[in-house]
């Protein structure tokens, strides 16, 4: 075996790089000590391997950091005289260049990353108003009995998203109550007015907590469902191959989703306000409230408006939902971690939205003295 050596013959034009030995893994000189050699004066330089033996991929190694050098430099670097194979290798070795992201992304400055950031929220902010717009239309379709919408698929959400939410439902519903007639209750003794607990709970349920903690519950539970459901036909390519059939996912898989719930949502508001009051009443009766004077304050204390006012609220978070979650799983990348992530942001999503929505109403319903 002959040592691995190799020498720069400036004098010749272009200027060339020789390689001679055999030059075998463990038995050559390093990369970088070929480039210390190239002049600083050279344009061109050409590879000579007339006296190269048995290679392998240490001289590929080697020759790659030459032609980085050399990009880096400006020197043209000619490798038409090597070995076909070791013509391929760096072919193939120098089409992709350096990955220089995480320099790049250290000597971005604060202002340029919080304009890149908020650009992609505009983004995001601008994709949900085309969705939206998407749906809206969607829904005049099916008001004309000209969408691709299928009754069986209503139904079919309905019964997921209705009656097998009603244990969460239930269970969170009395607990609010409980926790809304007990915090009444302790400043309400102390003015020997306890009996009005059953006013303060069922404004609360009506009004506020029994629209927001079920639709909290639902983005928790049937908005997470939708993304994942969603996302996992983007991953398995399902809602491309509806696309090529002419079908539209809007009308297809997010319409029967979004009727659901807006039709189960209002329903579910009200019996969770039920639910609520008699959770309330638990804490009532051992504060020496009897269930009728409990059940009469309850009575002189909500009329219709304020249980409209509640549905009105719960039809509208259930349109948030459903965009939250569908939008989600829609947009959702090709992988596993992707459907896991469009889960992730479809609740929290959904959260933000019934928040500030929540917060709309309220403004609103106090300006019209509702």
């Amino acid at each position: 075996m002959t040592d691995a050596s190799f020498a720069i013959a400036p004098e010749n034009s272009p200027c060339q790089l020789q390689v001679r030995g055999d030059w075998l893994l463990g038995h050559t000189p390093e990369g970088a000590s070929l480039c210390e050699e190239i002049p600083a004066d050279c344009q061109t330089l050409a590879l000579a391997t007339d006296e190269l033996g048995h290679w392998d991929s240490s001289l590929a190694t080697a020759l790659l950091q030459v032609a980085r050098y050399c990009d880096e430099k400006k020197i043209e670097f000619n490798i038409d005289a090597a070995p076909t194979a070791l013509q391929q290798l760096l072919k193939l070795a120098t089409a992709i260049p350096p990955d220089t992201s995480s320099n790049t992304a250290k000597q971005t400055t604060f202002a340029e990353r919080f304009h890149k950031n908020m650009q992609g929220r505009l983004q995001e902010f601008n994709a949900t108003l085309i969705f939206i717009g998407d749906v809206s239309l969607a829904i005049g379709k099916w008001l004309r009995g000209s969408a691709k919408t299928r009754s069986s698929d209503i139904a079919w959400f309905v019964y997921q998203a209705g009656p097998k939410a009603l244990a969460i439902v239930t269970l969170i519903s009395v607990l609010v109550g409980m926790i809304l007639a007990y915090l009444g209750s302790v400043q309400l003794r102390q003015l020997g007015a306890q009996v009005y607990v059953a006013d303060l709970v069922a404004i609360g349920m009506v009004r506020e907590m029994g629209a927001l903690m079920t639709a909290v519950i639902m983005a928790g539970r049937t908005g997470a469902a939708y993304a994942a459901q969603l996302g996992t036909m983007q991953v398995n390519e399902e809602i491309d191959a509806l696309k090529t059939m002419g079908i539209s996912s809007i009308e297809f898989l997010v319409l029967p989703r979004l009727l659901a719930l807006v039709f189960i949502m209002p329903l579910l508001c009200v019996y969770s306000d039920v639910i609520g009051m008699i959770g309330g009443a638990m804490i009532a009766v051992s504060m020496d409230v009897s269930v009728g004077q409990y059940i009469l304050q309850t009575q002189g204390a909500v009329d219709w408006v304020d249980i409209t006012a509640g549905i009105v609220k719960s039809i509208f978070f259930g349109v948030l939902i459903a965009i939250a979650g569908c939008q989600a799983g829609l947009t959702c990348g090709r992988n596993s971690d992707a459907v896991g992530m469009a889960t992730t942001k479809a609740v929290v999503r959904a959260i933000v939205y019934l928040v500030i929505a929540d917060a709309a109403f309220n403004i609103l319903y106090d300006k019209l003295g509702i």
